[in-house]
């Protein structure tokens, strides 16, 4: 009866590549045995491959040896991987009456997605191969397809189905399915990461600076809903004994009223768990403790006077002149370096402190019509800094180079005995396009943090 069926689809068959699959393939391969794996290997698993009656070749069985691999074997969520599925022997044989002559075969099938995600991958090869003399075994052949990661974790790839088309009268397509009560064991693993999230985490102090002693309301922002939120002192970049716990709220944030008695104390953070750290943790916010105790009473035989005049410090703040940069446009096809500039960034630090500040930038993915990605490791960048006169710190800009999702040092100022002034902040940016990347527009965001 199968025999029969092929029969009557082989006239839609000619001149077409078409890919033969079974349900009792698919099951084989959807999961891979936990015996006989070879990962990243050649593998070989029993086979059953039919031609058309009028080939005069009988179904051959026996095992087929392949191999697959991918251009990626750790990609992240949305990126497209490319997979080869190599058939390097094959039972199937040509028709007995006569030969094939060369390059008319042409191949198709299916590799098996199996693990944090489900499915196939079709795949096809050029229609390219030596003569094969009558009744000789077909030759290997090499067949490419893509996928797109969905899911994050560890994916395994089993090779399926695949079929022969020969686009000849004397033999139109042999296919051949897996057999045998033995999982097709998986040739190839790879593992797919989650996209980097941003850290929106903050913190605002209600006052920048008070005396020893002094309670400041304090404004926890961008945390989990119901998160404990510890309020601290820092004291440069090691922590300080004045902290708070409290919870945060439906919206993610949380008010913490946080008694400051360490005279060294020089910023507040926010941070979940026992320490602060990047990942869970809120940059720091500037606040000083000015010392107000006062001085003892001169002798009554000594006449003075004391004039006093207080010079109150006020904050780290930049402001950026045009935030939106549009580069321009490149032509399908080719690789280019697209030029561009950041909108000019302005840092004033009047805190009167020791204290340096370091601005930094990172970029997400570009992303264009249908989920394609540019990497923002695409973008680079040279900065520039200049301070102003009268400034008393001098800025430094960061090195030229990629940007990307990780984050580089746009400019800086050090550490100081009287630190402070204004800088003026630029960088000349590049967009590396690959070449074919599809035509339309892609956006990313770039984000500039002041610390």
């Amino acid at each position: 009866m199968r025999t029969t069926a092929r029969n009557r689809r082989w006239p839609a068959a000619l001149g077409t590549a078409v890919l033969a699959a079974t349900a009792g393939a698919a099951a084989l391969g959807a999961s891979a045995a936990a015996e006989g794996e070879v990962p990243e290997g050649r593998v070989e698993f029993a086979t059953q491959c039919l031609a058309p009656q009028e080939a005069g070749v009988p179904p051959a069985d026996g095992p087929t040896t392949a191999r697959i691999s991918v251009d990626d074997p750790a990609p992240r969520v949305g990126d497209t991987v490319t997979v080869t599925y190599q058939v390097l022997s094959t039972p199937a044989r040509g028709p007995a009456d006569g030969a094939l002559p060369a390059d008319v075969l042409t191949p198709t099938g299916r590799v098996l997605l199996a693990g944090a995600q489900q499915g196939e991958v079709t795949v096809v090869g050029a229609r390219r191969n030596d003569p094969v003399p009558p009744g000789a075994p077909l030759p290997p052949v090499t067949m490419t397809g893509t996928f797109t990661v969905t899911a994050p974790g560890a994916l395994t790839l089993a090779p399926g189905d695949y079929a022969l088309h020969t686009a000849h009268p004397a033999a139109p397509e042999t296919a051949c399915t897996p057999s045998g009560t033995t999982a097709v064991p998986v040739s190839a693993h790879l593992t797919a990461a989650a996209l980097p999230t941003a850290n929106l985490r903050s913190v605002f102090p209600a006052a920048a600076h008070g005396g020893p002693g002094a309670t400041v309301r304090v404004t926890a922002a961008g945390f989990p809903p119901g998160a404990a939120v510890t309020v601290a002192g820092r004291a440069g970049a090691a922590g300080t004994a004045d902290r708070v716990t409290v919870t945060a709220g439906a919206l993610g944030a949380a008010e913490a009223d946080l008694p400051v008695t360490d005279r060294a104390t020089t910023a507040v953070i926010a941070y979940e768990g026992d320490a602060w750290t990047a990942e869970r943790g809120s940059g720091p916010a500037a606040y000083t403790v000015i010392d107000d105790t006062p001085r003892p009473a001169d002798p009554p035989t000594t006449v003075t006077a004391e004039v006093t005049a207080t010079v109150a410090p006020g904050s780290l703040t930049m402001t950026q002149a045009g935030r939106d940069l549009t580069l321009g446009t490149v032509a399908y096809g080719t690789a280019a370096a697209v030029p561009g500039r950041i909108g000019t960034v302005t840092v004033t630090d009047a805190r009167g402190g020791p204290a340096g500040w370091a601005l930094t930038g990172k970029v997400t993915d570009f992303t264009g019509p249908g989920g394609v990605r540019i990497p923002g490791a695409s973008l680079s960048w040279t900065p520039a800094c200049t301070s102003a006169p009268g400034s008393r710190s001098t800025c430094t800009a960061g090195s030229a180079g990629v940007v990307g999702p990780e984050g580089a040092l746009l400019a800086s100022a050090p550490d100081g005995p009287s630190a402070g002034g204004t800088f003026t902040v630029d960088a000349a940016v590049t967009l590396h396009v690959p070449p074919y990347t599809p035509p339309g527009s892609y956006a990313a965001v770039l984000t500039l943090t002041l610390s």
